[in-house]
């Protein structure tokens, strides 16, 4: 597969005709994006930047500002620039639009929850759309970092551990947010698939530590993601702050050059992240901020961040002869071919009254209901204690995120607004009204504190009520950039809480909000039912009540493994079998508790029951270009409709290196009513086998494979088939 083309001759020619008229100073400046709210926080601070910043605004020279209040802020400054700008070259306003707008979604680790690329799609074109509409022209997403380490703060808004499930939803991301011609008003946005590469797998967890991979594990599980997302057309990337091998990513050639553009034909813009060139001089490869900035226009960083030294020091280093000026030349030329893509000379300025029928409207809130529907992941269920009945007599309502709804929005959530969440409890007493049901309520404790009055509050009233959902989790800031946590247990009183609540013999159905898989061993021996429900957005509340009340059966599945114990960490399906698996003595284990997870990748139940049966290949030898067909019949065995992701692994069983156990190659989300049978079917060519071999090239190898086809990496139906050359 190539990239797919956008630079057509057209705006390829039309980009070079303004460079050939551009002074180096106006090239340098449309180089340079600078945090605008950085300016708005403190206008008269006089700081360096803050005055680079107003100069470069006044003389019309800068190429993009991000972080602007809104569309008529927005339209104030594109005039200033357009006025007094020579060639009249507009320019364009970027934002951090994650996991929605004002309409915020789940957070994109729930999303990938639902294993759903195509309501996925939509989230994204809703959030694009609302910027849009705000003044945007460039929204920094996705964030897809692979990752394997549930401590990283960062882990909420990554698609989990996958490559290919993680592939799948960059594509599906990337499509949604790159508004094509949106609306009568024909607002494009441009996406910015981030961070470019390896973020996700920094040492212990701890954002912005040290990355050490292998260059097999850089391109077989961080980069696919971003080569998918390249697919897809995405017009800029992000290059992250972390090294590899040795290099920081913003200096680093073979990943922004080699591999990006002439391996996969990257056509667009390579923006640094927040003053990553001034960490350049941190990491220790650039002695001054001139040679960070020589550094980084040689490696193919074409826009810089917020730290402005590319508007300082590369009219010098051209100057001086250390940089060419065709490296500055072909940079500009990106950035003004994606300003051409998106209209922006053509349409620079944004109708103010279009915000009004498009944030918050009708169509992404019910959106916004259907996604966290759907990212909701139901892992424990004794005795059938979820669905709740309508017709229970009275229920209590417990803990610190039962009420709250700030906390619902989660990280990176930056243009949500608490008053537009619907909190949990105002679901549930939503789905109840009209009801003869007596719903109690106390809260037990705080997130990281409580009193024993509060506690003996919450026991009491659980004493009272024949059963007892309890909202326990995580605050926001819990989670996302800069928010690592060593310990993964609930934080604060609110163990004490559950377990002292599980002693009181009453039904126990516990619902987890938090940004990242947390150690929840003990919580399996304590609740009757476990509800992972993530930071969901808005619509939280109503979601959530959809499905503990059974108006809807919960479908979503892990895109990640939850450990025992961080001991285990880091923990993945992925793995790699060993020369000694676990089994014996002396043997790949621990002696103080199983090696496996307590839930694997893929996992998930439903109200309902779904079999796997009479798994058949349509060949058992295949070769060349052909494709082999993997068909299973699945039944919904229960008593209610319900939606079942099956899963398709692929497990290459010698091969000239090792591989791992299994690798995922497909899936598909399919409902089915009580008793129905479907057969679900995958392709299979050899680009689905393909591994790095001894060669270091990406080939499909002659010999045996495993086929495994069930609910999730632990379980399954299996057949062999042959690979031929």
């Amino acid at each position: 597969m190539g990239s797919r083309r956008w630079l057509t001759p057209e705006i390829k020619a039309k980009a070079r005709s303004l460079v050939s008229q551009m002074t180096l100073e106006e090239k340098v400046g449309q180089m340079s994006q600078f945090d605008w709210g950085f300016h708005a926080i403190n206008p008269d601070a006089g700081g360096e930047i803050n005055e680079l910043m107003k100069h470069m605004v006044e003389r019309g020279l800068i190429g993009s500002l991000f972080n602007i209040s809104g569309v008529e802020e927005a339209n104030e400054l594109q005039k200033k620039i357009l006025k007094n700008s020579r060639l009249g070259i507009p320019m364009i306003i970027g934002r951090d639009v994650i996991h929605g707008y004002r309409t915020v979604f789940p957070i994109p680790l729930a999303m990938s929850s639902s294993w759903n690329p195509a309501v996925i799609e939509q989230a994204a074109a809703a959030a694009s759309g609302e910027a849009a509409a705000d003044g945007i022209h460039w929204v920094f997403a996705p964030m897809i970092d692979i990752t394997r380490d549930p401590r990283w703060g960062r882990i909420a808004e990554s698609p989990g551990e996958d490559p290919y499930l993680g592939g799948r939803i960059a594509e599906a991301w990337v499509r949604g947010a790159e508004l094509k011609e949106w609306s009568a008003e024909k607002l494009s946005v441009a996406s910015c698939p981030k961070h470019y590469a390896g973020y996700g797998f920094a040492e212990a967890g701890r954002d912005y530590n040290t990355v050490d991979v292998s260059d097999r594990v850089l391109r077989e599980v961080i980069l696919p993601p971003f080569r998918m997302a390249v697919e897809a057309g995405a017009l800029s990337i992000m290059a992250s702050f972390n090294e590899l091998d040795g290099i920081p990513a913003c200096a680093n050639r073979y990943l922004l050059t080699t591999i990006l553009r002439e391996e996969w034909g990257f056509e667009g813009i390579v923006v640094s992240d927040y003053n990553a060139l001034l960490e350049l001089i941190v990491h220790g490869v650039a002695k001054d901020p001139k040679e960070a900035a020589e550094l980084a226009i040689k490696a193919g960083t074409d826009m810089d961040m917020h730290s402005g030294f590319y508007f300082r020091y590369l009219p010098e280093l051209v100057e001086e002869g250390r940089v060419d000026i065709q490296l500055i030349d072909q940079a500009v030329e990106r950035i003004l071919a994606v300003k051409i893509k998106l209209g922006l000379f053509d349409k620079p300025f944004i109708e103010p009254s279009l915000k009004s029928s498009v944030i918050l409207s009708e169509e992404h809130i019910s959106l916004a209901r259907q996604a966290a529907r759907e990212s909701i992941v139901l892992l424990h269920n004794d005795n059938h204690t979820l669905p709740l009945s309508k017709e229970i007599q009275k229920l209590a309502l417990i803990g610190p995120m039962m009420k709250n709804r700030r906390d619902q929005l989660g990280c990176w959530a930056l243009d949500g607004r608490e008053e537009d969440v619907v909190s949990l409890y105002e679901g549930i007493t939503a789905k109840l009204s009209g009801s003869e049901t007596e719903i109690l309520y106390a809260e037990g404790c705080g997130i990281e504190d409580g009193t024993q009055e509060q506690l003996e509050q919450a026991l009491a009233v659980i004493k009272q009520a024949d059963a007892a959902v309890i909202a326990v989790g995580e605050a926001l800031e819990m989670s996302g950039e800069g928010n690592s946590r060593a310990e993964l247990d609930l934080p604060g009183k609110q163990r004490q809480l559950v377990e002292a609540a599980s002693q009181l013999g009453k039904p126990l159905i516990v619902v987890l909000m938090t940004g990242r898989p947390l150690v929840i061993g003990w919580l399996e021996e304590h609740a009757d039912a476990i509800v992972q429900a993530w930071h969901l957005g808005v619509q939280s509340g109503h979601a959530l009540a959809d499905v503990l009340f059974g108006d809807v059966n919960p479908s979503g599945r892990l895109p990640v493994t939850f450990p025992r114990s961080e001991g285990q960490i880091p923990i993945y399906y992925y793995r790699k079998n060993t020369g000694r698996p676990p089994g014996g003595m002396y043997t790949s284990r621990y002696i103080d508790m199983p090696a496996a997870p307590l839930y694997p990748f893929g996992f998930g139940l439903s109200y309902t029951e779904f079999t796997y049966q009479n798994l058949r290949l349509d060949k058992t030898r295949i070769s060349g270009s052909e494709t082999l067909t993997v068909t299973v019949d699945v039944t919904n065995a229960g008593e209610r409709a319900g939606e079942e992701v099956v899963q398709l692994y692929i497990r290459d069983l010698t091969a000239s290196v090792t591989q791992p156990l299994k690798r995922l190659k497909g899936f598909a989300k399919v409902k089915l009513e009580a008793g129905e049978t479907k057969e679900v079917s995958f392709p299979i060519t050899a680009e689905d086998l393909a591994i790095i071999g001894r060669s270091g090239e990406w080939a499909a190898e002659p010999g045996e494979f495993l086929v495994i086809a069930g609910p999730n990496a632990e379980e399954g139906l299996e057949a062999k088939f042959e690979y031929v050359e």
